[in-house]
């Protein structure tokens, strides 16, 4: 778009950019720029217009995307000018992901590279990497704590070990997912040890106080977010002699998005990233990303406008690469983060779907699908051009962050309710097999959130130890209802490494210093290979739940209705247990899929009837997923305990 105020300032910044970077082949650089050029400007003067360097930032801000542009790989621009054809290719239905840790998983970078097999094995071609870039031992947060963004933690590898990693992924077209750690640094980080020796700019890059005035301003209105080992959001630091905000943990510095130069910095490292061959990066926090006097300094509007801009920018060096956010917020707020206002998303192409996942767990506990549905209608609709992250599992707890309207349109009250999930998930409830554990309690509140293996939660862990066989079917059955949800509902399903081979919770964390205190560890585990190799034993419990997702996810690839295109039709029906929803072509009804999903252990019926429009027309049902027919008995489908159909007409 023209517009003559930001044209003149990027004819000024143009004719002022360094000669070692104009003398450069940029091409494609300055067709986008000039596309971009007045949505980036009016960005960065809503958010930085008032500042009397502005001009100077803006500058800063074109050269930094520049100079990354010159150092992005041929092969690299290559992908962005293909993606930029085949702009929709994050909405197919043949991506399915898996996150890990790279020392649980593969012990470094070398072992993940000689690891790639199994991905393929299963089917897997998006591999989520979670942090690392080096922390500080003891004070990691889980290796998002970063001390330097722009290296490689030692006992993982080196930046040669992730490009060679990297190149080798694209070869077998495995799409590598990495983490940038947007709203804080380490306390170890070099900015934070300049700020500690008293240096003002970098004391700038931070939100730094003399006294308490302005952080008690602050905690009027902020919540804990881990109450139970970080109170507060502010950590007085003895070295720098000030109070600095630290809204997660202690040693966790929250940048100061208020200042232009921070934000140019994390575009930097962002840019970084993705020369180093990522394909989508992963920005963590972003919810937190603006803070506020008076307000909860979560999902501020000024957040928006940071992540925009960082978009616009990325879309002019490496227009390939993709954000996802992470924004583990309401459903009303997270939708925010594909950007408003738009077709396309313009702030972060895929979202985690916490909602999604919080209910699926809410249905496993009280083996009905009323929250559930209740919920799923209270997702609003996402863009078009957006996608969501469907998991049941990952290196996280999982929180109970349902919407109260909906918890009493189903007739639970919301505090008994949630009460109810987290003694039923560590427990502590009669008829509970799960084996969780509370994380982030808060004893002011009462709220608490849920550790755990999926296979733990499901029951499987039980199971095992007293032999019963109906209960390891049962938690297997789970096992796969709850995967089978996230791969027919709409999105790219993300799998959590472990889950596969029905890993149990690792307790071994109990014994070291520096996890015993953070019972998350107990879902992060390292990867026994020899008990992987069970999954090719037939009749194992690893074997029994690795070739089922292995089939699933085979399927999945084959049913294009399952691509995103905001093709999903939530289904009421009258049995309160089963959750049915159906996916359709936008253009014609070839090809639609009916899921039904039973979350009672014991088998259910649902009378087509109840189906109106999706009642089978001219044959009869077969379900995709097995290659059979549904059993059906006076003219209703018959659904297994913990049984799911992907049903398409015959």
């Amino acid at each position: 778009m023209y517009e003559q105020v930001a044209h003149s300032l990027l004819n000024d910044i143009l004719n002022r950019i360094k000669p070692e970077i104009c003398q450069q082949d940029l091409r494609h650089f300055y067709t986008r720029l000039g596309a971009n050029f007045y949505a980036i400007h009016s960005l960065l003067e809503k958010l930085y217009g008032d500042r009397a360097d502005f001009n100077q930032q803006a500058q800063s801000l074109v050269e930094t995307m520049a100079k990354k542009y010159i150092k992005r790989s041929a092969k690299l621009r290559q992908l962005d000018l293909a993606r930029e054809k085949d702009y929709n290719w994050f909405l197919s239905q043949k991506w399915v992901g898996m996150a890990l840790y790279c020392q649980g998983f593969a012990d470094d970078l070398t072992g993940l590279r000689e690891r790639l097999n199994y991905f393929q094995e299963l089917g897997v071609n998006l591999v989520h990497v979670m942090p690392i870039m080096p922390c500080p031992e003891g004070s990691s947060d889980g290796g998002y704590a970063i001390s330097d963004f722009h290296e490689i933690d030692p006992q993982v590898g080196t930046l040669q070990d992730l490009i060679g990693l990297a190149d080798e992924m694209r070869e077998r077209d495995i799409l590598l997912v990495l983490d940038v750690v947007v709203n804080h640094t380490s306390n170890h980080h070099y900015w934070a040890q300049e700020a500690r020796a008293g240096d003002s700019i970098y004391q700038d890059y931070y939100y730094t106080f003399e006294t308490r005035t302005v952080p008690d301003m602050f905690e009027q209105s902020m919540p804990e977010i881990f109450p139970e080992t970080a109170p507060g959001n502010f950590t007085w630091d003895e070295e720098m002699g000030r109070w600095v905000m630290t809204v997660f943990n202690d040693f966790q510095w929250d940048l100061n998005y208020s200042n232009p130069a921070v934000l140019i910095e994390m575009l930097n490292i962002i840019l970084f990233w993705a020369n180093q061959g990522a394909d989508i990066l992963r920005l963590d926090a972003v919810a937190f990303l603006w803070k506020k006097i008076g307000s909860t300094c979560q999902n501020e509007r000024e957040a928006h406008l940071i992540l925009q801009l960082l978009k616009d920018c990325c879309q002019v060096t490496a227009p390939g690469v993709l954000f996802i956010a992470e924004a583990i917020v309401a459903p009303v707020e997270v939708i925010k983060y594909f950007g408003e206002d738009a077709v396309i998303a313009k702030e972060c192409e895929i979202a985690y779907n916490a909602t999604f996942m919080a209910l699926l767990w809410d249905a496993v506990a009280t083996k009905n699908a009323r929250l559930l549905n209740q919920g799923i209608k209270s997702l609003p609709v996402k863009l078009e051009r957006a996608t969501w992250l469907n998991y049941v599992r990952c290196h996280d707890d999982i929180g109970l962050g349902f919407d109260d309207r909906d918890i009493l349109l189903c007739d639970y009250r919301p505090a008994r309710h949630r009460k109810f999930l987290i003694d039923y998930f560590t427990g502590q409830f009669a008829d509970s097999h799960a084996r969780g554990l509370p994380f982030g309690q808060n004893e002011k509140t009462g709220d608490a959130r849920i550790s755990g293996s999926l296979a733990s939660l499901a029951g499987l862990e039980r199971a095992l130890e007293i032999g019963a066989e109906r209960g390891i079917d049962d938690a297997i059955k789970l096992i796969l209802l709850l995967h089978g949800m996230i791969m027919s509902f709409g999105g790219i399903p993300l799998l959590y490494y472990g889950d596969a081979l029905g890993t149990l919770n690792d307790d071994s964390y109990r014994s070291d210093p520096h996890k015993m205190g953070d019972t998350r560890w107990v879902h992060r585990p390292s990867i026994n290979w020899e008990t992987a190799a069970r999954r090719n034993i037939p009749g194992s419990v690893e074997y029994k739940i690795f070739s089922a997702l292995k089939r699933m996810i085979a399927v999945r690839k084959e049913i294009t209705v399952f691509a995103d295109f905001n093709n999903r039709e939530l289904i009421e029906v009258e049995n309160p247990h089963l959750f049915v929803f159906g996916r359709y072509n936008l253009n014609n009804q070839a090809g639609r899929v009916l899921i039904v999903a039973n979350f009672n252990d014991r088998p259910q019926h649902l009378d087509v009837a109840d189906l109106g429009t999706w009642a089978p027309q001219y044959g009869r049902f077969v379900d995709l997923y097995k290659g059979e027919s549904p059993d059906v008995f006076k003219k209703s489908l018959v659904i297994p305990g913990f049984g799911f159909y992907w049903l398409s007409e015959s």
